[in-house]
């Protein structure tokens, strides 16, 4: 009975473990992000450099050994393109967005991404609604959002444009990137390669326009 037990409990400390895990390197990344941009006010440069770290990480750590990552190929480049193209949005607009507004802004609307998520995922990829109390619980989420934004002090419609340009990119991101890894069966690392090696080239032409 006592091993049963475990065993049932295994999923939930493994998912447990991978939330607060997400949570805190996302917190982290909101916070290390913004004290970057303040210190190097170059958005398209910081993210191409972003992309150039991470692709250069996983290829390197794939020679000495320590991951296995699919082999980069042309034909799937090909396939994988729109996909870096809405990802390298995402995480420019999320640059812009820390450039011009606070990291709680950033965290608002980030926050009412798994509701539009949600949405998304059953509207264009058939997946099954949310239960009644998931729904409620994003709506009061979202609630939350408008409220923040209705009493936010710091209101400037730079910060905001690029807050929902954000949450746009985002969250099309999200649903993109899905499709994409079920249609192409690329492992974790092979998509992580693909997405930074194809980000980081398209930088140059992106930075150049938005300096």
């Amino acid at each position: 009975m006592s091993a049963i037990r475990v065993d049932s409990a295994k999923p939930y400390f493994a998912t447990s473990s991978l939330v607060i895990g997400y949570a805190l390197c996302s917190s982290l990344l909101a916070v290390i992000n913004k004290f970057a941009i303040t210190k190097f006010n170059y958005p398209g440069l910081l993210t191409a450099l972003q992309y150039l770290t991470s692709a250069l990480g996983v290829w390197v750590l794939g020679k000495s050994g320590f991951l296995h990552h699919d082999p980069f190929t042309w034909q799937t480049a090909k396939k994988f393109l729109p996909a870096a193209l809405v990802f390298y949005l995402a995480i420019f607009t999320n640059t812009n967005l820390l450039r011009y507004a606070n990291v709680d802004t950033f965290i608002v609307f980030r926050s009412c991404t798994p509701l539009l998520v949600a949405l998304a995922d059953t509207a264009f990829r058939k997946q099954p609604i949310p239960s009644k109390l998931t729904f409620v619980s994003l709506l009061i989420i979202l609630g939350g959002a408008v409220g923040y934004v209705a009493t936010d002090s710091g209101f400037t419609l730079t910060a905001y444009s690029w807050a929902f340009a954000y949450l746009v990119t985002i969250t099309t991101e999200m649903i993109y990137i899905k499709h994409m890894v079920t249609n192409l069966g690329l492992n974790t690392w092979g998509f992580v390669l693909y997405n930074n090696l194809l980000s980081l080239m398209m930088a140059p032409p992106i930075y150049t326009t938005f300096l």
